[in-house]
């Protein structure tokens, strides 16, 4: 007899930081791009605007992933030079999301930058919630990377 999983709705955090050795302000130039996206986010297709407005709280962008899922994500905080927060109201499995993407100079020439976020699960087994946590911070870590790369190739 096979044991039946039970499925509830579960809550986790991720949080990466990287140094990226560019200066506070170039890093936000790219940062503060939200639908420049695909330059270092991994595996983009493409993002656009679902809004008139391009940054700021109220901007809405709209992000295709390679394998054809669909996010529309929503600023709802905003602080120019230092961080902006958003939410995915469409496409993730989950009841919500919110991140923040926050930049740090640590020196003149060098950033860091902190992605981290809230996730509440959509009705899954625990085991199922903790792979897509696990998923979320290998993303974040990959697109990172990808970031650094851009400014110290």
């Amino acid at each position: 007899m096979r044991k039946n999983k039970a499925k509830f709705f579960h809550t986790g955090t991720v949080k990466k930081s990287i140094i990226i050795n560019a200066s506070k302000q170039k890093v936000w130039n790219k940062l503060s791009n939200i639908t420049g996206l695909p330059l270092w986010v991994t595996d983009i297709q493409k993002t656009t605007f679902l809004s008139k407005k391009k940054r700021g709280v109220g901007a809405i962008r709209e992000i295709t992933f390679n394998d054809g899922n669909i996010i529309e994500e929503h600023v709802v905080a905003w602080k120019n030079g230092e961080y902006f927060t958003y939410i995915a109201t469409e496409g993730l499995p989950l009841r919500a999301y919110v991140a923040t993407i926050s930049i740090v100079a640590k020196t003149k020439n060098s950033t860091k930058v902190t992605w981290e976020s809230y996730l509440n699960s959509k009705k899954m087994t625990e085991k199922e919630f903790l792979k897509f946590l696990v998923y979320i911070g290998s993303f974040y870590e990959t697109s990172l990377e990808n970031l650094k790369n851009f400014f110290e190739k």
